[in-house]
């Protein structure tokens, strides 16, 4: 079933966007594109695993429209979101004749949306850029809202802008081809946004935890939109992260210290999951979290067949940098959002080091 969800960012209609959830929609984006900015010079941006399975495909039927459709593809994986990636895509799209009246589509995971997002963003002060993610990860969260970018050796997304896509296409069959490892990241995503936000969301996954494929079109779809309508409400209210969209980096202080200090070879959904307990049992410790709401975040965690304890991680001296300049910092260091309840999360809170040592293993 068909479900289009529309971001209104204030009176500004140029800046306002759609969002298509539409199962086997993939093969209709082209159409979509070529109706709505005409026969512009389109350059696909995707990983060179997207491109076999997908990539190919869309320039064909691109072709078919008599589309001017290019394909650039980066190596899959987190050190593609490098200051030398974005500069060797800035350089090939000038010297294949971009434009301002371009249009970038971003094909690909969290990597490839961020990155091509932020390659978008800076190439010529900015070109219209519409998302197509093909992970979980990326349907449930990374590919809405306009936050691109790319990391710093001190840390995971310190460097980006806040970029707002022209359009997001949402297909779940495209999940089809997704390994479950990756799969499970953005499930991970989803529990996020649930115990961040939406107590009956988090009921749902809850009560589907066991029975999530990505084979299931329906339940997926339908838990896919409304994570995504979640998502679009609060960018509307918090397009730049000044308040209430900071509730959407439930899990993520200690997650993204955890990906840096694990030399970036736990995924983020995992660091992510695993942030989740981490900062919850913090929330619990301190009284701000009842014990019987902890134990159902992590018996949804372990159903989901997600990990819960960090493990010895393998470059132990990046965690607590990468946690003094978590971009969620205010100068002072990191500031946690912490669950009140599920469904409940409150944001800004300084937590001494102690807690934090008491939940992460280092040596």
């Amino acid at each position: 079933m068909k479900r289009i969800i529309h971001v209104r960012l204030g009176e500004d209609r140029d800046r306002s966007y759609r969002i298509t959830v539409e199962p086997g929609g993939f093969d209709r984006i082209p159409g979509w594109i070529v109706r709505q900015y005409g026969r512009r010079r389109i350059f696909v941006i995707t990983d060179a695993t997207v491109a076999r399975l997908y990539g190919r495909q869309m320039l064909r039927v691109f072709a078919r429209g008599d589309a001017d459709a290019f394909m650039l593809d980066v190596p899959p994986g987190e050190p593609s979101k490098s200051a030398a990636m974005v500069y060797a895509l800035q350089s090939q799209l000038l010297m294949h004749g971009i434009h301002r009246e371009s249009l970038v589509i971003a094909l690909g995971g969290g990597v490839v949306g961020d990155l091509a997002g932020f390659v978008a963003a800076t190439v010529l002060r900015g070109v219209p850029c519409i998302q197509v993610p093909t992970t979980l990860l990326a349907q449930v969260d990374s590919s809405v809202g306009g936050k691109v970018g790319i990391d710093h050796p001190l840390g995971k997304n310190l460097i980006g802008a806040f970029h707002q896509p022209a359009a997001v296409f949402i297909d779940p069959l495209l999940l089809r081809t997704l390994p479950d490892k990756e799969f499970r990241n953005g499930l991970a995503e989803m529990v996020k946004i649930a115990a961040a936000l939406d107590r009956r969301l988090f009921a749902d996954i809850e009560r589907n935890a066991k029975r999530l494929r990505r084979t299931g079109t329906r339940v997926l779809s339908d838990l896919i939109a409304r994570c995504v309508v979640l998502k679009a409400a609060v960018v509307r209210h918090d397009e730049f992260e000044s308040g209430l969209r900071k509730t959407l980096n439930l899990g993520h202080t200690i997650g993204h210290a955890v990906e840096a200090a694990s030399g970036y070879s736990i995924k983020h959904g995992a660091a992510v999951a695993m942030g989740i307990v981490a900062e919850a049992r913090i929330a619990r410790t301190i009284g701000l979290l009842p014990e019987r709401e902890f134990q159902r975040l992590v018996r949804v965690i372990d159903a989901l067949r997600l990990p819960a304890r960090i493990p010895r991680l393998r470059e132990p001296s990046r965690f607590y940098p990468a946690l003094d300049v978590d971009k969620k910092g205010t100068g002072s260091g990191a500031k946690f959002v912490l669950l009140k309840s599920i469904g409940h999360s409150v944001i800004g809170v300084p937590v001494p080091a102690h807690f934090i040592k008491e939940v992460v293993p280092l040596p």
